[in-house]
């Protein structure tokens, strides 16, 4: 596949030339960076990605957080548009943004709480994040840098502020013991409302006799997924957004759906996804299923496009348990092999959605200890992005910020600036705790060759380079495989692309056999000064390094 090479002006570039550097190859010439006719460094530019392709890179944000456009100390829609050259500029010949194509925006609809995952208006922007306004031109500044924007949609519950819930404890409140009736009051089949007090049931307020389902806490009544007038006004709701141009969603809690009834949330996502993709069959649907592969691998059954990774993810999953040296390099790459199979025997199309840390789970920064954690916050971070499918990267994480303990740490301030007062700078969620960060804010880590941030936006450009990292099919290479090393090739059409990972903090020498015998060292991503070397057949991998390499065609 050829790509397209653009002249890259070397005036005041020593940064970049620095960062974005390839290593040699096994002929000692650089594969990213070359010289033009004039003399000028070229830089490789990722092929830009259709709005209509769904394997993306997707920055998740919690706007509250992020960026305060009017001075309020609360982040805002109109300070996420400010920042939006961030996350992507627009020009893929750049390197000064992160270089992500997709962001996933937590809730942004009228709630009570900060977090505003119960929902009191399916239409509106909360008043503490903008105006409908607003958010429009927000997903315009969007559209021109090639970002695809998709929402949470919280549907297993709403605020109990909600006019819904209100209007349907009105009516049981008056109906007393009786038998509800729909037709006086449809609101009241929206939710699943008892005499009884069962498990998860709170009492109406006001009322000795009624009770209604509320699994994660009393301000969260369920809403009753199996009403048909429901999920005709759930439709008109997903049609609302994505007319407006919202490229899909993030459905929170899809596993509690109907409390501990796999089959029942499979169901209520293929209505969904039915419903979405007969008008939007380029929409992007994610979902949250938190549990084990065991459990969510049977929810593409329901044909979703993607359900997130969790046995990859957090502190105990296999990325990190891996850059622990508490699992076997080797088991990433046998997985990476395996979840192709295990998941396309549900859905043949599905996409994977691997990710390392979101806003339920503490940062990754705090996940490691000693003189290699910058070295392992750097190397876990990219071993999400080596992942196929549509990788999600967590506000801040790619600053290394930390946060743990209560939700509301984990929801700490974008880390633009040490100063708290500085221009932008979000207070945080009233009951976060105070705590110092592990490395620099980006006013200090933006110029560091050497920073998290600089490595994180290197492992996000490659992901940009190469579909097949992005696309790939993955297949084990085991006569490489040990505790310290994981080896894999990931096809794309008619490219291949062989992937190396040393997850040890000691240099790792291989033999290169049978078809790597003949292939070129094209790129690495190193933690260190260290980088690869590929020396008649031999190939060492410096600590925490990851090297590519290419074989020629299919």
């Amino acid at each position: 596949m050829k790509r397209r090479i653009v002249a890259l002006c070397l005036a005041g570039s020593m940064l970049l030339m620095t960062v974005l550097t390839g290593c040699q190859s096994a002929a000692g010439q650089k594969t990213e960076n070359t010289a033009d006719s004039s003399g000028q460094e070229t830089l490789a530019v990722p092929e830009p990605v259709s709005m209509e392709d769904n394997y993306r890179t997707y920055y998740e944000v919690f706007v509250y957080s992020f960026y305060d456009g009017n001075g309020d100390g609360i982040g805002d829609l109109k300070g996420l548009t400010e920042k939006l050259d961030y996350i992507n500029d627009g020009d893929p010949a750049t390197t000064d943004d992160l270089g992500c194509n997709g962001i996933w925006l937590m809730p942004i609809m009228p709630s009570p709480t900060y977090h505003k995952y119960d929902t009191t208006d399916y239409y509106g922007i909360d008043p503490e994040y903008g105006t409908m306004e607003d958010f429009e031109a927000f997903l315009t500044a969007c559209r021109k840098r090639g970002i695809k924007v998709i929402m949470d949609l919280a549907l297993n519950h709403t605020s109990s502020e909600h006019p819904w819930f209100q209007e349907a404890c009105s009516y049981l409140k008056e109906l007393g013991d009786g038998e509800p009736d729909p037709e006086a009051c449809p609101y009241v089949s929206y939710y699943n409302f008892s005499k009884e007090k069962k498990s998860g049931y709170s009492p109406v307020k006001g009322s000795d006799i009624w009770y209604y389902e509320a699994q994660f806490w009393d301000g969260m009544p369920d809403l009753n997924l199996y009403n048909e007038e429901l999920r005709a006004e759930i439709e008109k709701i997903a049609d609302f957004w994505l007319s407006k141009g919202v490229g899909g969603f993030r459905l929170d809690a899809a596993k509690e759906y109907v409390t501990g009834a796999d089959e029942s949330n499979i169901e209520i996502l293929s209505w969904f996804t039915d419903a979405v993709k007969e008008k939007y069959p380029d929409a992007y649907l994610v979902a949250e299923v938190f549990s084990d592969m065991t459990v969510y691998e049977k929810y593409y059954d329901s044909g979703i496009d993607s359900l997130f990774d969790f046995d990859f993810a957090n502190k105990d999953g296999i990325i990190a348990r891996v850059v622990k040296g508490n699992t076997p390099a080797s088991f990433y790459s046998q997985r990476l092999q395996e979840i192709g199979e295990i998941f396309s025997a549900h859905n043949k199309d599905y996409i994977d959605a691997p990710f390392y840390t979101n806003h339920d789970m503490g940062r990754s920064a705090g996940y490691y200890a000693g003189e290699e954690s910058e070295a392992q916050t750097k190397l876990a971070g990219a071993m999400n992005l080596m992942m196929s499918g549509s990788a999600f990267i967590y506000y801040g994480e790619e600053l290394g910020m930390k946060g743990s303990g209560k939700d509301e740490n984990k929801r700490a301030p974008m880390y633009f600036s040490d100063d708290p007062s500085a221009e932008g700078m979000c207070r945080g969620p009233a009951d976060m705790d105070d705590f110092e960060m592990k490395f620099g804010s980006y006013e200090e880590q933006k110029d560091d060759p050497s920073s998290v941030y600089q490595y994180y936006k290197k492992a996000i450009y490659y992901r940009n380079l190469y579909p097949e990292i992005r696309k790939g099919t993955v297949k084990d290479l085991p006569e490489y495989d040990s505790d310290s090393v994981a080896a894999f090739t990931k096809t794309w059409e008619d490219q291949q692309l062989h992937v190396l990972i040393n997850g040890s903090g000691e240099t790792q020498t291989l033999a290169l056999l049978g078809e790597l015998q003949e292939a070129a060292l094209e790129n690495g991503l190193y933690t260190g000064e260290e980088e690869a070397d590929l020396t008649e057949g031999n190939l060492t991998i410096p600590p925490y390094g990851i090297v590519f390499l290419r074989s020629g065609m299919k």
